[in-house]
């Protein structure tokens, strides 16, 4: 990784005389243009002032010193370092504006766009356009969101692992991964996930653990009652709390609890409600885990093979929602001869614009 501070920090860099700026430039440019390298002769033909090739070959040897250009081969031409495109970007280039004509390009592709497509077809043909535009990778990467559901799927992997499978109102799937709390029984996934699919359409992960918990208080409030009647009338004691431990409800006088009808009653309710806390208890459990569980959508012009690739640049800029928090990034993903120029106003229009339409939308 580049350390920015020092390289700018250098004396040496920030103090380039014009000769050695000139040659500098005319390396950086004569890659990003065609990619190759470029040797002294032909520098010393291009530059505006007269200067030798020996005189070249010099100043070449003092920008490799410097860490700023290197030989790919032996007797090769000069190529620029990762740190020399950094500091030429930085400390160097100009960045041009986009014109009227194509921050209008832009505008009416994106308003098109959503009204064709809506917001996630939104943010993939971001990514396309981006890509036509730059000849690079476009990039569109939305954080998770708290969609509406129609579907919920718990599957386990392993003893500590599984798989959260969401499906929202527009069939896009979202798949979620999460660590399971030591202990829980596999009945338990199959059972959040049939409770859940008939509960929670058209309602997020956060609105349907709301739902949960609030039923939850009920059945604890009429648990609660019933226990506290027993209790009063001398057919049950608690015991067994502790920090490890729950309390357990002791029934007293089995034969003659069963000759009272109201009290067999009350005794087979409770049973269901401390079975059905449990399970609600799980159940709220699972939904916090899927809300917090590793799942980020990545939406990819081209190319996703550059992620992988060493060489590569990233030029990224966040988009945000109508309250200005940062919701997304979107960019280019493509060789570090980029034309960074372009490309940086670019993606920073872009994500100015589709910041808007965001904001726009939900006043």
């Amino acid at each position: 990784m580049i350390d920015r501070d020092m390289l700018l920090s250098l004396p040496k860099l920030t103090g380039m005389d014009d000769r050695l700026k000139d040659i500098f430039r005319h390396i950086v440019e004569s890659y990003m243009e065609t990619g190759g390298p470029v040797g002294s002769r032909n520098i010393s033909k291009s530059l505006p002032h007269s200067l030798s090739p020996a005189s070249v070959r010099n100043v070449m040897a003092d920008l490799e010193q410097l860490g700023l250009i290197y030989a790919p081969h032996t007797s090769a031409g000069r190529l620029p370092t990762e740190m020399g495109l950094r500091f030429f970007v930085d400390a160097m280039m100009e960045f041009g504006d986009l014109s009227n004509d194509e921050r209008h390009r832009i505008e009416r592709q994106m308003s098109a766009d959503q009204q064709t497509n809506g917001f996630e077809g939104l943010l993939t043909q971001a990514s396309q356009m981006l890509s036509g535009l730059s000849s690079g990778a476009g990039l569109v990467m939305a954080s998770k969101q708290d969609c509406l559901l129609k579907h919920i799927e718990f599957v386990r992997l392993e003893a500590t692992k599984a798989l959260v499978v969401l499906v929202d109102e527009e069939d896009k799937v979202e798949n979620r991964l999460i660590d399971l709390p030591a202990g829980l029984p596999a009945s338990a996934l199959t059972q959040a996930s049939n409770f859940l699919n008939a509960h929670i359409s058209g309602k997020s992960l956060a609105a349907a653990r709301q739902d949960i918990e609030a039923h939850r208080h009920l059945l604890q409030q009429e648990l609660d009652e019933l226990t506290a009647k027993l209790v009063d009338a001398g057919l049950a004691t608690w015991t067994g709390a502790s920090n490890d431990r729950p309390q357990s409800l002791i029934v007293r006088g089995r034969s003659n609890l069963l000759e009272d009808v109201t009290a067999k009653e009350d005794l087979n309710r409770i049973r269901h409600l401390f079975d059905d806390l449990e399970s609600k208890g799980d159940l709220i459990q699972l939904l916090e885990l899927a809300q917090k569980g590793d799942g980020v959508r990545i939406y990819i012009g081209s190319e996703n093979q550059l992620f992988s690739l060493s060489g590569s640049s990233v030029i990224v800029s966040p988009y945000r929602n109508s309250e200005q928090k940062i919701v997304g990034v979107l960019g280019v993903i493509g060789p570090t001869r980029l034309n960074y120029a372009r490309i940086v106003p670019m993606v920073d229009y872009t994500a100015k614009v589709l910041s808007s339409m965001i904001s726009n939308n939900h006043d």
